[in-house]
């Protein structure tokens, strides 16, 4: 039988760090990149993790799964990362069974978002499921669980005004750049990188700005063709990022470069700049605040403008916790059940045995004994007797290990494994 929240040695754990207590500079020591994930993904093989799946974000970087104690989830993401266990012992979580399925709940519907109501963890956390699972690292039970957590995620977005309102980090930086920079219309803002925060940005500011002086520069220069087609913007080549930088007033940073791109030693400035940096780890070294007119913004003071919007969205918390308790009960019943099963089929087996014998004892010894009647009546007892079981293993108040136990001992069905 498969594990359930806990087996004999093993039990369910989320293990991570969030923005709740890593600041930006650890967060980006912990993140995991593709690559990252995948090694780590086959070190969690090779080390015998039956099912897990990890996510990392701009925010956060935790694990979900099985294991005989948390280190070994924290030890894999330390590993792949840039991230020591001192540094994680500080500001790191560990939460098992029932509450580690909570958190789960909590970060794929937004509730445990940097901005409350933002949905795009969910996505993350389909794309890691689907990862594990090619890796053969997901079980029946961590399948059921995010599908569960995918459940609660759309019937909280359909149903609650949690996520109304246009609020995220991409609009609060248009946001930010529009009360701070005069005359917006007419200046030159360059994005540099165009991951998904970037696209957002970007498309915030054509929105918001009506501004026709954006320049886009990537890496990969046909991420920002593609992006500026939509947008009928101007894309330059990488190689040129050290004169568009001379030019702009506006640089917004998005890149998911795991070092600093841009510093002191770049920027040759004739005008003052306003630099916004929205990637984890940092892409923009400290030091460009010495170069007078300099003005550096990091996601995470954006992140904390809060505005109507967000007090908006906390009225409607309650009602998405009422949400996540009706799917996250479902799924316990569906665990104990699966929990319980294999004992209540093998105590139906022992009966009908019982029975079997008992009936040809009978038909041999009473005259005209009527045997389909006596399988009939047999057989309903026996259902209402096994029903009877399932009840009490069901009930919230039962200790589910030790009433299996007690059946096993009771009917001499064999111990199965917990």
């Amino acid at each position: 039988m498969e594990k359930n929240i806990t087996s004999k040695h093993h039990y369910f754990y989320a293990v991570g760090l969030s923005y709740k207590k890593a600041d930006a500079e650890i967060r980006g020591k912990f993140s995991l990149d593709a690559a990252a994930k995948t090694r780590l993904l086959e070190q969690a093989k090779n080390e015998g993790i039956e099912s897990l799946i990890v996510t990392s974000t701009c925010n956060r970087t935790e694990i979900y799964g099985y294991a005989e104690h948390p280190f070994q989830l924290i030890k894999l993401i330390c590993e792949n990362s840039q991230g020591s266990i001192e540094e994680f012992q500080k500001v790191g979580f560990v939460y098992k069974n029932q509450e580690a399925i909570s958190h789960l709940f909590r970060v794929g519907t937004g509730l445990d978002s940097q901005i409350l109501g933002d949905f795009e963890i969910i996505s993350q956390i389909k794309t890691s499921f689907i990862q594990s699972k090619s890796f053969g690292l997901a079980n029946a039970f961590m399948e059921r669980l995010v599908n569960a957590v995918i459940q609660a995620s759309k019937k909280i977005k359909t149903d609650t005004e949690i996520s109304s309102g246009a609020t995220s980090v991409s609009f609060a930086s248009v946001q930010y750049i529009i009360k701070n920079v005069e005359d917006i219309g007419n200046k030159n803002i360059l994005l540099f990188g165009t991951g998904k925060i970037g696209r957002n940005t970007c498309e915030n500011l054509v929105k918001h700005t009506k501004n026709e002086h954006i320049t886009l520069i990537n890496r990969t220069k046909d991420k920002a063709e593609k992006l500026a087609g939509k947008l009928n913007l101007i894309v330059k080549d990488y190689s040129e990022l050290h004169l568009e930088l001379q030019n702009a007033d506006v640089v917004v940073v998005a890149t998911g470069a795991q070092n600093p791109t841009i510093d002191k030693a770049i920027l040759n400035l004739k005008k003052p700049l306003l630099i916004l940096d929205l990637s984890i780890p940092k892409n923009v070294n400290e030091d460009v605040e010495e170069i007078e007119g300099v003005t550096l913004i990091h996601m995470d003071y954006l992140s904390q403008l809060t505005d109507e919007t967000l007090e908006n969205r906390k009225k409607h918390i309650p009602a998405a916790e009422a949400i996540i308790e009706e799917i996250k009960e479902e799924f316990i019943t569906w665990t104990k059940g699966r929990k319980f099963a294999p004992t209540i089929n093998a105590l139906k087996a022992k009966l009908n045995a019982i029975k079997t014998s008992e009936l040809d004892f009978q038909s041999k010894k009473i005259l005209n004994f009527n045997e389909e009647q006596a399988e009939i009546i047999s057989n309903r007892i026996i259902q209402k007797i096994t029903t009877h079981f399932a009840n009490h293993l069901k009930d919230d108040d039962t200790m589910v290990d030790e009433s299996i136990e007690w059946i096993e001992k009771v009917f001499k069905i064999g111990l199965t494994t917990k």
